[in-house]
């Protein structure tokens, strides 16, 4: 004969309520103030992006000894410079994972400068307006400014 177990445990409808319940709970206070905070967001994934970048910039120099100038500009991480100095050691595929260079959240392009005037590089976005200077979402992005 077979025997069945009493002792087995599952969930019941009634917990499984209560956890979707608690979960549309957590969603309509949490979904409405993360949605209503884009350019928070947008602010954030620049700077992602220029800590990405940075690194990027950092492995080129380790492969090659200094970093591209400005006129080779960020193309050098996805191509190899065929202006200025010659890299000795590019790397094979670049030194950025997707090989191109991302634009800025607002569909703008990054800000490059080497030798850059507040370090050996400047990388920056120039926020939602696309100029330097501003404030809010305005304000610019930038390599030095981060923490």
């Amino acid at each position: 004969m077979l025997q069945t177990k009493s002792d087995e445990r599952g969930f019941t409808l009634i917990e499984l309520m209560v956890v979707i319940v608690i979960l549309g709970i957590l969603a309509g206070l949490i979904v409405p103030r993360i949605m209503g905070r884009p350019e928070e967001a947008r602010r954030m994934k620049a700077r992602v992006q220029i800590e990405s970048i940075e690194t990027a910039l950092k492995l080129y120099k380790l492969d090659n000894g200094y970093y591209p100038t400005t006129e080779q500009g960020l193309q050098a991480l996805v191509e190899s410079p065929t202006v200025g100095e010659l890299p000795r050691a590019w790397r094979e595929g670049g030194y950025l994972e997707k090989g191109k260079i991302p634009k800025d959240p607002w569909d703008n392009e990054y800000v490059y400068l080497s030798p850059g005037i507040h370090g050996d590089f400047d990388l920056l976005s120039y926020g939602a307006d696309g100029e330097p200077g501003g404030e809010g979402k305005d304000e610019d992005i930038s390599n030095w400014e981060l923490e």
